[in-house]
């Protein structure tokens, strides 16, 4: 009876509801995710096969006025720099979207169209253009890695809200124990594109300690941050993702602390995180994966939070084959960035995530199955799979674009934080005022594109003011 009064009383009634809704998952089949991950690129890709000339004028944009130019000057920049940001937004964002809810049936098919178009677009530019802009150097390859940092960033934002609406396909939401799905890749992808540009693989010198523990310390103020205002207001938690307290910014700060204690030569990560990982899985088969998906949890602080402890070495083994990999192929003084082309990159890239969808399909089928949960093996290798074909196909716009980034992408990337921080937030005020479960399709929808522009304008606005939410 008290509890029944307490959940009536709760500013979030319906937790408990909204909790099995996201429990007891097993995701879709690994072609899906696949088709997903062609989908979204290419969206990109055809985005930059627009002059954004005819939209806005990024120097008029991006350039501090003076006084004397008025506020009309300023007014009419401004305006067309919002037009730009909608036009990508109703490019990328909105079709992005619409195919994780009301096409997501059609997700496969809708692939192997726009993989068409795509090859159809390098077949008119190889005809138009004998020798196409294949030679790109550095700012192309760094400019291609952008693009997919803002590309795991959009799909993100989109689904931590899309998910607590029934529009939203259940197989595209975390999974509970084995299996794979879209948001399983969320966190992996995440810890994998930060590694890709990180101090550690453009082999700039570590900073002191004071200095490290700096960059981590906002990290921890937010999952504290986190973990205190979802208890505050009763919102919804799924223990099994990873554990009574622990969430994303904590297992971002460990592998942050981790990576500073120990300090391993960017040549030589990737091969230290493999061994890693490999000790990882032994443990993992010889009982460690019986402990993690066990429901029952001691009064200890490990017990409470077993699944986003454990899966510290998971990450952890992301980050650095990471860092290694942004370093051969970017950064290092023997990287491809520094060659005639672009073009072995762009071979090795496509070799790895090949190499690594069929290591996961072996892994699944024999050693263990993907699991987001314990983060292991398989998932690590799909996790690298699934985004090295992203990067992979957005380091085809050589063949295809006019220009190499698109206004919303720099608006995001300038501030990547701010976006996930704001998406949270309104992710938040959603659910707090909105019954997600009951919500009609129609209803959901609006809801979903109002705040994927709002969103788009707001990152707009703050690289149009020059605001950089930045701690370290």
């Amino acid at each position: 009876m008290a509890m029944d009064t307490s959940l009536r009383n709760s500013l979030n009634p319906n937790k408990r509801l909204k909790e099995e809704f996201v429990s007891n998952l097993t995701g879709s089949s690994m072609i899906e995710i696949a088709a997903l991950s062609t989908i979204i690129p290419i969206l990109v890709l055809l985005r930059h096969t627009f002059n954004p000339s005819d939209v806005i004028d990024h120097t008029a944009a991006n350039a501090s006025l003076k006084k004397s130019d008025g506020l009309v000057i300023r007014s009419n920049s401004l305006k067309r720099y919002l037009a730009a940001i909608s036009v990508d937004s109703l490019i990328i964002v909105i079709p992005t979207l619409l195919f994780f809810t009301v096409l997501a049936d059609w997700s496969c098919l809708c692939a192997i169209l726009l993989i068409l178009l795509l090859l159809l677009l390098i077949a008119a530019k190889g005809m138009l253009n004998h020798s196409p802009t294949l030679e790109a150097g550095n700012q192309s390859l760094r400019a291609n890695i952008s693009s997919f940092r803002v590309v795991v960033m959009i799909t993100t934002c989109l689904c931590i809200l899309a998910v607590d609406f029934r529009i939203f396909p259940r197989r595209y939401a975390k999974t509970e124990t084995y299996g794979t799905s879209l948001m399983d890749l969320g966190v992996g992808s995440f810890v994998l594109a930060n590694s890709l540009v990180s101090r550690q693989a453009r082999n700039v010198s570590s900073t002191k300690w004071k200095g490290a523990l700096k960059s981590v310390f906002p990290l921890l103020i937010l999952g504290f941050i986190r973990l205190i205002t979802t208890s505050g207001v009763d919102y919804q938690v799924h223990v099994g993702e990873y554990g009574v307290h622990w969430n994303f910014f904590f297992t971002l700060s460990a592998v942050s602390i981790l990576t500073t204690l120990i300090n391993i030569p960017p040549q030589y990560s990737g091969i230290f995180g493999s061994t890693i990982l490999v000790g990882y899985q032994y443990w993992l088969i010889y009982g460690l994966n019986t402990y993690l998906l066990s429901n029952q949890r001691g009064s200890d602080i490990i017990s409470q939070n077993k699944e986003g402890l454990f899966s510290i070495f998971g990450y952890w083994s992301i980050y650095l084959i990471g860092v290694q990999l942004g370093n051969s192929l970017f950064f290092g003084k023997n990287s491809t960035a520094t060659l005639r082309s672009k073009r072995r990159a762009r071979i090795i890239v496509w070799i790895l995530a090949l190499f690594f969808w069929m290591t996961t399909l072996l892994l699944d089928s024999y050693v263990e199955r993907v699991s987001r949960r314990m983060c292991n093996l398989a998932y690590v290798t799909m996790v690298l799979a699934q985004n090295l074909q992203v990067l992979g196909i957005l380091m085809l716009s050589g063949y295809v674009a006019v220009n190499e980034t698109s206004v919303l992408e720099e608006a995001i990337n300038n501030n990547l934080l701010a976006a996930f921080l704001l998406a949270n937030l309104l992710t938040g005020l959603v659910n707090l005022s909105v019954d997600t479960l009951s919500t009609s399709s129609i209803s959901a929808l609006f809801i979903l594109l109002v705040y994927a522009f709002i969103l788009s304008i707001a990152m707009g606005l703050a690289k149009f003011n020059g605001i950089r939410l930045k701690f370290w």
